[in-house]
C-alpha cells in the first residue's frame, strides 16, 4: 500500500515580546527633572525681567529685556575672568600634585599605601571653615593672602584627595606588563609616567580636572577668608557683595548668578562622556 509523503510542519512563528512601556516612571521622572530644573528656570526667568520686583515677576517673561545681563557683564565681568584664572591654576595645581601621588599608590608596593589612601577619603570629612582657619594664619606668615597663587593653593586642596582616589582606582587597573615593557626599552619611571601612564589615563585625568574645576569656581569659604581686600574677587565673593549693594536690582542678581553658571555647565555639557569613563573606568580590573 502506498504511503504519501508527510509534508514537514511549518514552524510556529516566533512571538516577540514587546517592551512594555512604563508611562508612570516616564512621567515620574519627568517631575522630577522640573522640579530640580525650576531654580535655573526661575534664575533666568527673574533675570530677563530686570525692571520687576521680586515679588511681581510674570511666571513666562513677555520680552527678552537683556539690560539686566549687561549690567552684570559691567559689574561682575572682572570677577568672573578672576574666577577663571584661578580655577584653572587649582586645575594644574592639583593635577601635579594627585597624577603622581595616585600612580606610586596604584603601581608600588609601598608600605601603609592603603593607609594612606584611607586617610585620603577622611580629609574631605574635615569641615571647610576649620581648613580655611587653619591656612589663614599660615598664608599671613608666607604673606599668601589676597594673592592668586594663594587661592589656587587653597582651592586645589579641595580636589586633591578625591583626585588621588579616582585616578589610584584607574591607575591600578593598567596592565603591569606594559609598564614593564617600556621600562625594558630603557624608558624610566618618570618617561613610563609621562608618555605611557598619563595617555592611558586620559579619562581619568579629565574628570579629575573637571571636578577640581568645579570644587574651585564654586569656592566661598576660602575666597571670603584668604582675601581682605578687593584684588582678587572671585564671582562667588563678587555675587556676594552684589546682592548687598543691589538688593533691589534682582535681575542684574540673577543675571550674575547665570553668568556665573555657564562656564561649569558648558564643560560638563563637553566632558559627559569623559566622566562615565573616568568613573567607571576603575571598577572592573
Amino acid at each position: 500500500m502506498a504511503t504519501t509523503p508527510q509534508t514537514p510542519a511549518s514552524p510556529a512563528p516566533a512571538v516577540t515580546h514587546r517592551p512594555k512601556r512604563r508611562w508612570g516612571a516616564t512621567v515620574l521622572g519627568v517631575v522630577f527633572l522640573a522640579v530640580m530644573l525650576f531654580p535655573l528656570y526661575w534664575m533666568i526667568n527673574t533675570a530677563l525681567q530686570p525692571d520687576a520686583s521680586l515679588v511681581d515677576v510674570a511666571p513666562v517673561p513677555t520680552s527678552l529685556d537683556l539690560s539686566g545681563f549687561s549690567s552684570a557683564l559691567t559689574d561682575q565681568g572682572a570677577n568672573l575672568l578672576t574666577s577663571l584664572a584661578v580655577a584653572l591654576g587649582a586645575v594644574a595645581i592639583c593635577l601635579a600634585i594627585s597624577a603622581p601621588a595616585a600612580y606610586g599608590l596604584a603601581q608600588f608596593d609601598l608600605r601603609g599605601g592603603k593607609t594612606i589612601v584611607f586617610g585620603t577619603l577622611i580629609t574631605q570629612m574635615v569641615p571647610g571653615i576649620v581648613i580655611a582657619n587653619a591656612l589663614y594664619s599660615a598664608y599671613v606668615d608666607l604673606g599668601l593672602v589676597n594673592s592668586y597663587f594663594g587661592l589656587m593653593l587653597a582651592d586645589a586642596s579641595l580636589g586633591i584627595p578625591f583626585a588621588i582616589v579616582l585616578m589610584r582606582s584607574f591607575m591600578v587597573s593598567i596592565p603591569r606588563e606594559v609598564i614593564e615593557a617600556a621600562e625594558m626599552d630603557g624608558a624610566g619611571r618618570v618617561r613610563t609616567f609621562v608618555r605611557v601612564v598619563l595617555p592611558m589615563s586620559r579619562n581619568s585625568l579629565i574628570t579629575a580636572g573637571l571636578f577640581s574645576f568645579l570644587y574651585a569656581w564654586s569656592d566661598f569659604m576660602f575666597a571670603l577668608t584668604l582675601n581682605t581686600t578687593d584684588d582678587v574677587k572671585p564671582i562667588t565673593l563678587g555675587i556676594y557683595q552684589y546682592i548687598g549693594a543691589h538688593v533691589g536690582d534682582w535681575g542684574s542678581v540673577m543675571a550674575a548668578s547665570v553668568l556665573s553658571a555657564v562656564p561649569a555647565a558648558v564643560l560638563l555639557v563637553l566632558s559627559q562622556k569623559y566622566i562615565a569613563a573616568g568613573i567607571t573606568g576603575g571598577s572592573v580590573k
